[in-house]
């Protein structure tokens, strides 16, 4: 049935009026006690039952009646309101006589949008089934990506790690000989004490002082407390390479931290002082700086591979210096060498993945791009300067806290 064939009842017009402002408008023209009803006489507005001395007037619109106003006071005053609501509810019939109108006009061209919409559908599935297919395969690409370049950082991070134990070996060695060294003339020691346990328990005092006199063990005690000394040095040596080795491998996890960054530029330097070459001196020239938020493995990691290749590009006598300070914001740390420099066609690649003037099997050539990462990472950023035949300096720029 069309919606214009349908007959608009009271309840359909006062659907569209505000019906609080109307009960306050009829209240205040036909009575406290008014009522609207419909065409059965179901009341629609104001009390449940009529009150006494009510009239009863008809609504009537276009000829059709509607409903019914009940109120009590003058008639004249009642029809008058019946006039207005009949005004009202006219306006009320022609809004939504306009409005379904305008429904039907906009609906009467849905069904070919509908379709049209379908067959885009259609077409926009295909299209995004296909775009969803190549956005997994990317995806997996991307995947595979990182996954191989993590192999390849973590490998660059093990070859850093291992040259690194090569180079301190012989600096645990030497404790750990005079250790062992100590510990075999501390055993000696111990049986010349342990002779005199007879003698002890047999009371025989006489032959205690003796023997005490002939094994000079006065001597023995007083240099077994100096080699417990030594090797208790020795043995704590031992645990601060251990630990900087172990820190610098970051066996534990990497996990942010508050750091002195100078400290770690003196830890790294122990690091790497065993393994230069002879004739390659390390200085530092750090200046105060606030402790950094940071992830300090992955920062010994910059400093490590900045240092390895400062030394490496010096051939013969030279010195590499790490400096610090706060300059433009930023902590700043300077690994300098006087070593033979890049030539400029060079240096621009520096940072490149896999680029290095090694030999082949000499470097994987992700050493540079490693640091670049890392202190991109940190917020930060890496330059470098460099002059050929007299060396070269690469500068951290970390934000301040």
């Amino acid at each position: 049935m069309n919606k214009f064939d349908r007959e608009l009842t009271l309840a359909d017009l006062l659907g569209g009026i505000n019906r609080d402002k109307l009960r306050g408008a009829l209240s205040a023209l036909a009575g406290a006690g008014f009522r609207l009803l419909d065409g059965s006489g179901t009341p629609l507005l104001g009390g449940a039952t009529a009150a006494q001395g009510t009239m009863r007037l008809p609504l009537v619109l276009d000829l059709e009646p509607l409903g019914y106003l009940e109120g009590a006071g003058d008639e004249d005053t009642l029809r008058a309101v019946v006039a207005l609501l009949e005004l009202l509810l006219r306006a009320s019939a022609r809004y939504r006589m306009a409005s379904t109108l305008h429904v039907e006009a906009v609906s009467a061209d849905y069904e070919a949008l509908q379709h049209k919409h379908v067959a885009l559908q259609e077409s926009e599935a295909r299209y995004k089934a296909l775009a969803e297919e190549l956005e997994q395969r990317v995806r997996e690409q991307v995947q595979a990506l990182d996954a191989a370049q993590r192999q390849l950082y973590q490998a660059e991070k093990l070859a850093s790690v291992g040259q690194l134990a090569a180079g301190v070996a012989h600096e645990i060695n030497n404790p750990i000989g005079f250790i062992r060294s100590n510990l075999k003339t501390g055993r000696d020691y111990l049986e010349r004490f342990k002779a005199l346990a007879p003698l002890v328990q047999g009371g025989d005092m006489g032959g205690v002082t003796v023997a005490w006199r002939e094994g000079e063990l006065e001597f023995v005690l007083n240099d077994f407390s100096q080699l417990l000394d030594e090797s208790l040095a020795g043995a704590d040596r031992v645990a601060r390479i251990v630990a900087d080795l172990k820190g610098f491998s970051n066996v534990d996890g990497a996990e942010e931290a508050m750091v002195d960054l100078n400290d770690n530029i003196r830890a790294a330097a122990n690091m790497i002082a065993p393994g230069l070459p002879a004739g390659i001196e390390l200085k530092l020239d750090l200046q105060p700086i606030p402790r950094l938020l940071c992830l300090p493995g992955h920062l010994n990691q910059v400093l490590i591979n900045l240092l390895k290749n400062a030394s490496q590009a010096i051939a013969g006598q030279g010195t590499v210096t790490v400096a610090s300070d706060v300059a433009e914001g930023h902590i700043r740390i300077r690994v300098s060498d006087d070593g033979c420099g890049i030539p400029a066609d060079t240096l621009r690649r520096v940072f490149d993945p896999f680029f290095t003037t090694r030999d082949v099997g000499a470097g994987t050539g992700l050493g540079l791009t490693v640091c670049r990462d890392i202190v991109q990472a940190h917020g930060g950023r890496i330059d470098v300067a460099s002059a050929v035949g007299k060396g070269t300096t690469f500068s951290v720029y970390l934000p301040l806290p």
